[in-house]
């Protein structure tokens, strides 16, 4: 979440027209995250998401979001429940860009995550994955491997500083793509699940947000994305592997959801996968974001460090233990 688009009273007062809800009486922007502009609305008994679609995410992409967190909503996952118009459609316009409305979910999002908790996102993701294996929608993943290269490509990279880093990241992302697997058990997932995007009420599990990157993938993908996001630990700066997080993951998701040899086998390419993917999308943001956007961009440092962690790694195994 980030708010690079300015609303006024004026644009308020279009969605209270479109929408069945109660008069909005405030609102303010959201400055977590990086990808769309994201307000909180208040009328005087509820609250609301109010998101502007800017940067990755393409208008026709839209439409599958807005039906995935519907469907998911009805199997009883805990997501934001987009709401419909008047003319019975998820989106309006604001600002000239492609607006929604969804649903605020209870509880907030965890500074530091324990092992535990690491255990019920697991077990939440694999219930997910149970549930979009069946779902009849379909959108290629806009940050699947093989899109980093363009990615890559697109960094202002200041040659002098950055050109050992440049064929760093070339190199590796070759070697990735080369060892890829094949053929794994997929399905839709959720494709971002940072902490801030999972939350708790009372000390549990209340639901999982910000669905905008959710694409057909391989469910151990979405396994790699949140070792890489949630079982790290900062200790001054320095990103250090926490085992036993890991561990607790995917004891989680193994109570609901199995997970096979062939799948496990692939999980260190996968991990160097989704770290060189955010490393690369950090990079771009920090070489290449406005400076008048109101965001907090993220270290790529982090990144660096994980992505190093990987390739010092090699079997399942040596995720465990």
């Amino acid at each position: 979440m980030a708010v690079y688009t300015k609303i006024s009273k004026r644009d308020i007062s279009i969605i209270n027209n479109n929408f069945n809800i109660e008069k909005i009486v405030s609102f303010h922007g959201i400055k977590k995250g990086i990808e769309n502009t994201n307000y909180l609305l208040k009328s005087k008994n509820k609250k609301y998401i109010l998101t502007i679609f800017e940067k990755r995410v393409s208008k026709k992409d839209i439409p599958f979001f807005m039906e995935l967190m519907d469907i998911l909503n009805k199997s009883r996952i805990s997501c934001p429940k987009p709401l419909k118009t008047y003319d019975k459609d998820y989106l309006i316009k604001l600002r000239n860009k492609s607006a929604c409305i969804v649903s605020f979910l209870e509880g907030k999002d965890k500074k530091l995550l324990k092992a535990i908790d690491c255990y019920a996102i697991g077990k939440s993701i694999a219930k997910m994955h149970l549930i979009t294996k069946k779902i009849k929608l379909n959108r290629k993943n806009s940050m699947g491997i093989n899109n980093l290269e363009p990615l890559l490509n697109s960094i202002k990279f200041n040659l002098k500083k950055t050109s050992n880093l440049k064929n760093f990241l070339k190199n590796n992302l070759k070697n990735i793509r080369k060892n890829w697997p094949k053929k794994l058990p997929k399905g839709i997932i959720h494709g971002d699940l940072f902490i801030d995007n999972i939350f708790f009420k009372k000390n549990k599990l209340s639901g999982i947000i910000d669905f905008y990157f959710a694409a057909n993938d391989y469910f151990m993908y979405e396994i790699a994305i949140c070792i890489n996001a949630l079982c790290f630990d900062n200790k001054n700066k320095k990103f250090l592997m926490n085992k036993q997080k890991i561990k607790s993951l995917i004891k989680g998701y193994e109570s609901i959801k199995k997970i096979s040899l062939k799948e496990k086998n692939s999980l260190n390419t996968l991990c160097r996968g989704a770290a060189i993917r955010y490393l690369l999308t950090r990079l771009y943001d920090f070489s290449n974001t406005p400076k008048t956007a109101l965001i907090k961009i993220k270290d790529p440092n982090e990144y660096y460090q994980k992505l190093l962690t990987h390739n010092n790694l090699n079997t399942f195994k040596d995720y465990l233990n």
